[in-house]
């Protein structure tokens, strides 16, 4: 009988791995799979203060050109509160010459994670108007106690993060 024998030429490269290799890719697996999870959180967490942070500047621009406006104080309020993020605080303060509007937010992150909470400040001014009296000042004393002379007024978001 007569049997015939081939042989064949394996190359290293192409799929031949010598056995101390064996699962090896399962070990990559396991260390790169904690530093991705972590680096996807920590870009979710910078992606969620920005936006944020893009929230609060919106608020402030948008009240300090209503209050610049001649607009009465619960309603410049209330427009800002609309728009910045829950539980932020709002500061008006209207004067003869310039209007500013503060918004401070506190974030917290969505999720349970050991990061920390970001306290997100930001303030916007705007010249006032000719002609407008501080409306602030008239409307916030009249309606809240706490306002002061200068037509400081505060008021907070009710609700959520802060």
């Amino acid at each position: 009988m007569l049997r015939r024998y081939a042989w064949v030429a394996r190359h290293p490269a192409i799929g031949w791995r010598p056995r101390r290799e064996t699962g090896s890719v399962t070990a990559e697996t396991a260390v790169a799979l904690p530093a991705l999870v972590l680096v996807l959180i920590v870009a979710l967490w910078v992606v969620t203060i920005v936006g944020a942070q893009l929230r609060c500047v919106d608020a402030a621009r948008a009240g300090a050109r209503a209050a610049a406006r001649g607009e009465a104080g619960e309603r410049v309020s209330a427009a800002v509160r609309s728009l910045a993020p829950e539980g932020a605080t709002v500061s008006i303060q209207a004067g003869a010459d310039t209007t500013r509007v503060e918004v401070i937010a506190n974030v917290r992150p969505p999720f349970r994670s050991p990061l920390p909470p970001v306290r997100l400040r930001v303030a916007a001014v705007s010249a006032t108007e000719p002609g407008v009296l501080s409306p602030l000042a008239t409307d916030a004393a009249a309606t809240r106690p706490s306002a002061d002379a200068r037509g400081h007024f505060e008021a907070r978001r009710p609700g959520g993060l802060g």
